[in-house]
């Protein structure tokens, strides 16, 4: 389960906003691609980027992810091990250590 208290304390920084209302599916799915954008911004010109910056727009997307989960009533951390356990099939070591290969075009 999601970490209760971060997830409490998103939950209770939304409530007294009124910000809920805000927070359907679509908009939170905009806000983390917005998000993600920005971070992404961070090594626009450069692989150096600022830690500071990418810590917060880091800070931003994870937030966003964690209420677009809530919002959808699914545990973050479930099904983040539900999506690795299925990639642990796709990707098994023997085939995937070292390399960034997409599962379909391994040679057998």
């Amino acid at each position: 389960m999601a970490d209760d208290e971060v997830l409490r304390t998103l939950r209770e920084f939304v409530r007294e906003r009124d910000w809920a209302q805000f927070h359907t599916p679509e908009n939170l799915a905009k806000s983390i691609s917005i998000e993600a954008g920005e971070l992404l911004e961070c090594f626009q010109w450069s692989p150096y980027a600022d830690a500071d910056k990418v810590k917060d727009e880091l800070a931003d997307v994870l937030t966003y992810c964690l209420l677009f989960a809530d919002a959808l009533g699914l545990d973050a951390d479930e099904i983040v091990l539900d999506k690795l356990a299925t990639t642990r099939v796709k990707y098994p070591v023997e085939k995937a250590r070292g390399k960034s290969t997409k599962y379909d075009a391994y040679e057998d």
